[in-house]
């Protein structure tokens, strides 16, 4: 049978990893077992799919991925401030402790807090890696109809 190549109604098993420029590593899976995902389902965004395109299984490659194709820009109007009283007493609201709020359609929306002063708390809502060029390297362990089952 040919090989199958990454594309849309694939499912594909991969080995990653996200690294910041410095090459400090933010997320891997090659130290653990492969992850699992159908092209297409937004389990990646669809910037690093399109990075994975056309590979095929035992390919390995290195790509630098750009704000715009991986989280985005550092978006200024997704900082909100709030007031102190708008949270429970009790809760804990120190520089980087994500809280969890939720959208106009109940869907949770994390945030986390960037600073406070005063009775004033700066949330930022944009995505943690917003605004960072990465580094995306992977390894196609399998690629399979999406269909397929084992």
């Amino acid at each position: 049978m040919k090989e199958l190549p990454v594309d849309k109604g694939t499912r594909v098993t991969l080995h990653f990893a996200l690294k910041f420029e410095s090459g400090e590593v933010v997320d891997t899976t090659f130290d653990k077992n492969a992850a699992t995902l159908e092209i297409g389902d937004e389990s990646l965004p669809p910037g690093f799919e399109a990075y994975l395109m056309g590979m095929k299984a035992g390919d390995k490659a290195s790509y630098e991925v750009p704000p715009e194709k991986a989280f985005g820009q550092h978006n200024p109007s997704n900082v909100q401030t709030f007031k102190r009283h708008e949270f429970s007493a009790d809760m804990v609201l120190d520089p980087g402790v994500m809280i969890s709020f939720a959208d106009a359609r109940q869907q949770e929306l994390p945030g986390v807090v960037s600073r406070v002063e005063g009775d004033e708390v700066e949330v930022d809502f944009n995505h943690p890696l917003s605004g960072r060029t990465l580094t995306f390297d992977v390894e196609i362990v399998d690629v399979e109809p999406a269909g397929q089952t084992h």
